[in-house]
């Protein structure tokens, strides 16, 4: 293990691996956040000439000396640490080939075959380092006719099938808000490389790991692409409803929406008692949970009628007594300026910038015995470590730790 220049090991369950990141963009800078947010020295290699184009993605916070940085960067690059790195200069290839003998793991999201050319690619890599776990992000995957398509989220959503279901009925296609397609490919990559860890620790073997937006988005659908296969049919659009479940959806009260999900009969009853119309439980349009889904049009009718009665907070108020699941409509602001539950978790914490500029980010999410999540590091000054980087990690302390 190294201490990652700072004069300590950093604390966390992957302290001590060594990830180099040829990411651009998100899924595979989210891939490489994730692990070190876990304590692994995640050094991302950039090209000296303005490196990840995401450094220049607004919103822009500029210090007073006028020096400006992206929060969008920063969101998905801090606890790391930058090198730079001409590609197109062999001397500087062939001392990146060297680091990459002596690290456990890359991540790359090139366009297929552009790690190859570079000689650095899985096979040429595995030669000096059987036991690299190698992970490669792209759109469609390594192989098949989609392999040289350039992706972007809106594309992949589309392609997988996600928009079909996203949006209201009658509408125009609508892609889902937060970039799924790559923040998911993020996480299945992260995912297996951890598996991928492990097997190399016991075999000494390491893993090339081949890992798609497309793929990623089928596999998070499982609830649909089943409906598919178990009925032949595809599922529509249906706005904020469930195609199982009802009342199951956003509902206008008399000044905003807010959500309920009445996911069994129990709960049924509730909200039918709640809104005054208990008869409707023996109603037998909506008697069972196959009912009200098969006729929630009419269900959501009747309900509406009565929401419109009263404020969104009054119904919450209402439900949550009943034990009801129902939730706001927030916008990222109430959620993190406003909502108790996140402060209690600790989900949004300081940040300075490289520039001075203090800032907030939200924590790694995800609570673990004998691990506190910390920023151990702002994100990285383009290049801000390359003279460390390849001090450490190719000193003979550095060269025994790929032995």
């Amino acid at each position: 293990m190294t201490d990652g220049g700072e004069g300590k090991a950093p604390a966390g369950p992957l302290a001590g691996i060594r990830v180099l990141e040829f990411g651009q963009i998100a899924a595979g800078p989210f891939a490489g956040s994730l692990l070190a947010d876990l304590g692994a020295d995640v050094v991302k290699v950039e090209n000296p000439s303005g490196g990840d184009g995401m450094r220049g993605w607004p919103p822009l916070s500029s210090a007073e000396d006028g020096t400006a940085f992206s929060e969008n960067f920063a969101s998905v690059n801090r606890n790391k640490r930058s090198i730079t790195c001409d590609l197109k200069d062999e001397a500087s290839l062939a001392r990146l080939a060297d680091l990459v003998s002596v690290c456990d793991v890359v991540i790359e999201n090139f366009r297929p075959g552009v790690m190859s050319r570079l000689g650095l690619g899985y096979e040429e890599v595995r030669v000096r380092h059987p036991g690299i776990v190698y992970c490669s992000i792209s759109g469609y995957g390594q192989t098949g006719p989609y392999a040289e398509r350039g992706a972007f989220d809106v594309t992949v959503q589309a392609m997988s099938g996600m928009m079909s279901v996203t949006g209201e009925e009658g509408r125009p296609p609508v892609k889902c808000g937060v970039p799924v397609g790559d923040f998911c490919a993020g996480l299945y990559a992260a995912y297996t490389i951890l598996a991928a860890l492990m097997q190399a620790d016991a075999t000494g073997e390491g893993s090339y790991i081949d890992c798609s937006m497309l793929g990623s988005l089928i596999g998070v659908a499982a609830l649909q692409t089943s409906e598919f296969f178990g009925t032949g049919r595809s599922g529509g659009r249906l706005s904020s409803a469930h195609p199982r479940n009802a009342p199951y959806q956003a509902f206008r009260a008399s000044d905003a929406y807010f959500a309920i999900a009445a996911g069994n009969d129990a709960l049924w009853r509730e909200v039918a008692e709640a809104v005054g119309l208990p008869e409707l439980t023996d109603d037998p349009r909506f008697r069972t949970q196959s009912d009200r889904a098969r006729n929630q049009k009419a269900l959501a009718g009747l309900l509406e009628a009565r929401f419109a009665a009263r404020t969104a907070a009054e119904w919450l108020e209402e439900m949550v007594r009943r034990g009801v699941p129902a939730a706001p409509i927030n916008s990222y602001a109430d959620i993190l300026e406003n909502d108790l539950h996140v402060a209690e978790m600790g989900l949004v914490r300081p940040l300075t910038l490289p520039n001075g500029v203090e800032t907030r980010t939200t924590a790694f999410p995800v609570r673990m015995s004998g691990f506190e999540f910390q920023i151990r590091r702002p994100p990285p000054r383009l290049g801000e470590h390359t003279r460390d980087v390849f001090a450490e990690w190719l000193s003979d302390d550095g060269a025994a730790h790929a032995k």
